[in-house]
């Protein structure tokens, strides 16, 4: 018999996306229902890295290259996620929060968190760039083929969407390598990551009408930026 899963998941969150796009591109029969965390039979869990390594593990035939059964290949997967909830996820969530989604929870913006978040953020990706992506190849670690971090860390960035464009181009611009890897991780997991992110360019659409800007398009900023490369 088998075994229902659950996913809940709210597709504004960026670890809620990565597990979305990860089951939808390997096929995987869920039923999608708000709150991040999965039930799998009589299985719960929640935390988003070890959802997408239980998934990996727990659903037959998944190609190994998402979270490889070598040991030091393995490892090295999951040195990027720990790095990522103290690095990279700390700066740009707590960056997207203090400049755009603070009103939304009923909180002031803040210039000052987000100015130490921008600190965080822009080191993270300087990191990103000089060691995560500094082999040959065109993800995480110098793989050929994305692994389960790469989905996690791309769509941790893609959240950047939510801000005007002006600031999300001065803090990604800059990322040629990272702009480039943020793509080929869309293009190795389309159409899904494009359907798993049109909730949140569709917010950010809203949020452009009701500030009465002019282009009310679920555009992405991040794709434009790709033809300064």
């Amino acid at each position: 018999m088998t075994t229902t899963l659950k996913i809940y998941a709210f597709r504004l969150s960026q670890p809620s996306r990565a597990i979305i796009i990860f089951s939808k591109a390997n096929g995987f029969e869920f039923e999608e229902v708000k709150v991040p965390s999965i039930v799998h039979g009589d299985f719960n869990l929640f935390e988003s890295h070890a959802i997408l390594r239980y998934l990996a593990c727990a659903f037959p035939g998944v190609p190994d290259h998402w979270y490889p059964t070598d040991l030091i290949k393995r490892a090295k997967i999951n040195s990027v996620l720990d790095w990522h909830h103290s690095n990279l996820r700390s700066g740009a969530a707590s960056y997207v929060l203090h400049t755009a989604l603070a009103p939304a929870f009923g909180l002031p913006l803040n210039p000052t968190k987000a100015s130490e978040a921008e600190t965080v953020l822009t080191a993270s990706l300087l990191t990103l760039e000089s060691y995560w992506l500094k082999e040959d190849g065109k993800f995480l670690l110098g793989g050929s083929q994305p692994s389960i971090a790469d989905i996690s860390l791309v769509c941790e960035i893609t959240e950047l969407e939510l801000l005007e464009e002006k600031d999300c181009n001065r803090i990604l611009a800059p990322h040629k390598k990272v702009l480039q890897w943020i793509e080929d991780t869309r293009i190795a997991t389309s159409p899904h990551f494009e359907e798993v992110h049109s909730y949140l360019l569709k917010t950010k659409a809203m949020s452009k009408k009701q500030s009465s800007e002019g282009n009310y398009e679920s555009e992405s900023s991040i794709r434009a930026m790709l033809s300064t490369i």
